[in-house]
């Protein structure tokens, strides 16, 4: 991943200024400033207080790396790192960057490797990160060469802390992070551990595409079940998230960062809709039908209520159960108008030929050119166009006014809110 945004390297002085010009609106709940989605001074904040703080990150999923010396690329926020599995089966993220001059060394997206060697001055580092060897360290004939008091343990990589559940791995900068199932707790738990419930896991294929929007959007978007019901016409049409299914968006009730958009399939296929809706809903088109209709069968896999869970995991993870295709998506930032998704979709190493089948069948609702994918991609694009280029300065999130945290309702903004209660106490807004 290439960044397109300028680099800005601000003095203090002036990075705190461009941050004390940030003020949000008084009344905090119900609108939104649109620095908070343009100011590059913001978004150099949010990496250093977010994604290099207290945070637990998304980074891989075991299933990619199951033996020794497998790796993958990954990102903590928009810094690259490694995602390696070493001799004795520990799991190892590391920064990709060269201890020496900084080069970018892991070239390729995934692999097996012995070591790791920077193709700049092949300084050569071991799967734990660990410094291995530097050529010529004690010069040529005597001449040049490391200081008598260099010490390859002294220039390693820099490591993070890695954490692991039911195959999913997240890594931290911060070294007293409380442990994972804490920091989701026990009700976004509850629907994570439904995907993820010790089962082998195997991939399926990846997705990968860049949105010209701000990273935080693509959290709001899975926060707005107000969105799924009026922009999506493949949802509303057949069913899948229309007012008037059980539904509901959870919000973790601690902190307010993770939330989960869930709802209950009817059993017709084609599940009515009442008159009253639509009329509210211009997506819903009478007559539309599938000629493969096996795309909106739904296999109860799972002891869940609900047939749909999509979850946004702070700050860079979404876990997505749209019927019977699972994937996991990662946001990477990339400058505060511009984000990319990474996307991996899965089934397990269990699943008949047929279910995998239709897993992937399925799958065609995903990634960037999917039935529903496609519109967000579209609408995220056209708010950041909005909020770059206005002469307005805020956002009304008045959607269940006052309301903040879970609720049953879809016509709601209450878990944005959340998220946002949440995001200025980190930031110090």
């Amino acid at each position: 991943m290439y960044s397109t945004h300028a680099v800005i390297n601000w003095t203090p002085s002036a990075k705190d200024a461009a941050l004390a010009a940030c003020k949000w609106p008084e009344d905090a709940l119900h609108f939104i400033p649109d620095w908070v989605y343009t100011s590059q001074a913001v978004y150099d904040q949010e990496m250093e207080k977010i994604f290099r703080g207290r945070s637990w990150n998304y980074v891989a999923l075991e299933a990619e790396i199951p033996n020794t010396g497998d790796f993958k690329r990954s990102y903590v926020g928009a810094t690259p790192v490694v995602v390696a599995r070493a001799g004795d089966g520990s799991i190892n993220v590391f920064e990709n960057r060269c201890a020496h001059r900084g080069a970018e060394f892991c070239r390729h997206g995934q692999g097996n490797a012995t070591e790791f060697v920077c193709p700049y001055h092949q300084w050569s580092y071991d799967l734990k990160g660990n410094l291995q060897g530097v050529p010529f360290k004690r010069g040529v004939n005597k001449q040049g060469g490391m200081p008598k008091d260099f010490r390859n343990e002294d220039h390693g990589l820099l490591k993070l802390h890695v954490t692991t559940r039911h195959g999913v791995i997240f890594a931290s900068y911060a070294s007293d992070m409380e442990p994972l199932e804490q920091y989701l707790t026990p009700d976004i738990l509850k629907d994570f551990d439904v995907v993820f419930s010790g089962k082998r896991l195997k991939v399926l294929g990846y997705y990968k595409n860049e949105l010209p929007c701000n990273w935080k959007m693509y959290h709001e978007n899975l926060k707005d079940p107000y969105h799924a019901t009026l922009l999506h016409s493949f949802l509303v049409v057949f069913g899948l998230l229309v007012a008037g299914n059980d539904a509901a968006m959870i919000t973790d009730p601690v902190h307010g960062r993770h939330g989960t958009m869930a709802s209950a399939k009817k059993e017709d296929k084609y599940a009515a809709v009442s008159d009253e809706n639509k009329k509210e809903m211009r997506s819903f088109h009478e007559g539309m039908c599938l000629r493969d209709d096996r795309f909106l069968d739904f296999v109860k896999e799972f002891d869940s209520p609900w047939s749909v869970t999509m979850q946004t995991i702070w700050p860079n993870l979404v876990v997505q159960r749209e019927m019977n295709t699972l994937g996991v998506r990662q946001i990477v930032p990339n400058g505060p108008n511009s984000m990319v998704m990474q996307w991996t979709m899965f089934g397990y190493e269990d699943d008949s030929e047929e279910m995998q089948q239709h897993r992937l069948r399925q799958g065609n609702l995903m990634g960037p050119a999917g039935f529903l994918g496609l519109e967000d991609n579209e609408a995220m694009k056209f708010v950041q166009e909005g909020v770059r280029r206005s002469s307005t300065d805020r956002n009304v999130l008045k959607l269940d006014a006052n309301h903040v945290g879970t609720t049953d309702s879809l016509i709601s903004e209450a878990s944005i809110r959340a998220m946002y209660r949440y995001y200025r106490g980190v930031m110090g807004f």
